[in-house]
C-alpha cells in the first residue's frame, strides 16, 4: 500500500478521481481548450496550406536563424543554470534581511515589459550604461552582439528557472540530508548525491519553461541586441521582420517555433519527465 505522501522526484502516479465533473465545468473546459488550441492549429494549417514552410526551409535566413536560436538558447541555458542554481538554493534555505526584495528582483522580469526589459538592459550593459565602462576595460562591448541576444535571453528566462528550483530545494525532506550528515557526507556530498537529485524533477520542470521563454524571446532581443541577419536574428525577430513583407513569408519561422516549443513539451508530457515536477507533473 502506497504511502499518500511522496518524496519529491519519486515514481508515485498522482491522483486519480473516479467522478466526472459537472457537466458545465466540462464544458467550460472544452471552450477554454478550444480558444487555447485553436490560433496554433490555424498557424499549422495555414502553413501547410500555403506550402511556406517547405520553401522557406530551402532559404538561407530561416536557418541561419534557427541555428541562432538552437546555440544561443543552450548557451543561456547553461548560463541559467550556473546563476541560478546558487541563488535558488539561498533563497530556499536561507532567511536574511532584505530576502523579499530579493525574491521580487528574481520575479520582476516575469511581469516586465519586453521593451522595459531591453530598455534596461541597454541602460546596465550598455557602452554608456552602468557596467558599461568596466565591460569595455575587459574587451567586451555587448549591445547589438550575439553576446547580446545570450544575456537578454537569461535575464528574462532566468526566473522561471529559479522559481522552479527554488520550489524544489524547499521540497527535499531535511532529515535525508541530516541522516547522510550524520553518516560522514560533506556538504558537497549532501548537495550532489541527496539535494540535487530530490529536487531534479522542480530543476528539470524549470528548465524546460525556461528554454521555452529564451527561444521565443523578443522584445528585449531587438532593443538591446537589434535584428541584424545572420548575428542577431532569431527567429522570433525573423517573424517581426518577415511580417513586414507580408503574411506568408513570417508563416514559417512562426511553424517553426511553434513545432519546436509544442514538440519539447509535448515530448516532456509523454515521456513522464521530469516526474513528479509540479508545472509537468
Amino acid at each position: 500500500m502506497s504511502s499518500p505522501l511522496s518524496l519529491p522526484g519519486s515514481s508515485a502516479r498522482p491522483r486519480t478521481w473516479s467522478r466526472r465533473p459537472a457537466w458545465w465545468v466540462l464544458g467550460l473546459a472544452a471552450v477554454g481548450l478550444a480558444f487555447l488550441a485553436l490560433p496554433v492549429v490555424a498557424l499549422l494549417l495555414r502553413a501547410i496550406e500555403s506550402g511556406a514552410l517547405a520553401s522557406a526551409l530551402a532559404g538561407r535566413a530561416v536557418l541561419d536563424a534557427l541555428v541562432l536560436s538552437l546555440a544561443s538558447t543552450a548557451v543561456s541555458l547553461g548560463l541559467v543554470v550556473v546563476l541560478g542554481t546558487p541563488l535558488a538554493f539561498v533563497l530556499a534555505r536561507m532567511r536574511f534581511r532584505g530576502q523579499a526584495l530579493a525574491e521580487a528582483l528574481v520575479d520582476l522580469p516575469i511581469v516586465l515589459p519586453p521593451s522595459v526589459a531591453g530598455l534596461a538592459l541597454l541602460f546596465a550593459y550598455g557602452r554608456n550604461g552602468v557596467a558599461g565602462g568596466a565591460l569595455e576595460l575587459a574587451g567586451l562591448t555587448l549591445p547589438f552582439t550575439t553576446l547580446a541576444v545570450i544575456v537578454a535571453q537569461v535575464f528574462v528566462a532566468s526566473p522561471f528557472y529559479i522559481r522552479a528550483a527554488r520550489a524544489g530545494f524547499r521540497s527535499v525532506v531535511p532529515e535525508v540530508e541530516e541522516a547522510a550528515r550524520v553518516d560522514g557526507a560533506s556538504e558537497n556530498v549532501v548537495m550532489g548525491r541527496v539535494t540535487m537529485p530530490l529536487a531534479a524533477p522542480a530543476l528539470g520542470a524549470g528548465l524546460v519553461l525556461a528554454w521555452a521563454r529564451a527561444l521565443g524571446e523578443f522584445g528585449a532581443t531587438i532593443l538591446f541586441a537589434g535584428n541584424i541577419e545572420g548575428r542577431t536574428q532569431t527567429l522570433p525577430l525573423l517573424v517581426y521582420s518577415e511580417f513586414q513583407e507580408g503574411v506568408d513569408s513570417a508563416i514559417a519561422a512562426a511553424t517553426i517555433l511553434v513545432i519546436a516549443a509544442l514538440g519539447v513539451l509535448v515530448a516532456v508530457r509523454v515521456m513522464r519527465w521530469p516526474q513528479g515536477a509540479g508545472w509537468f507533473s
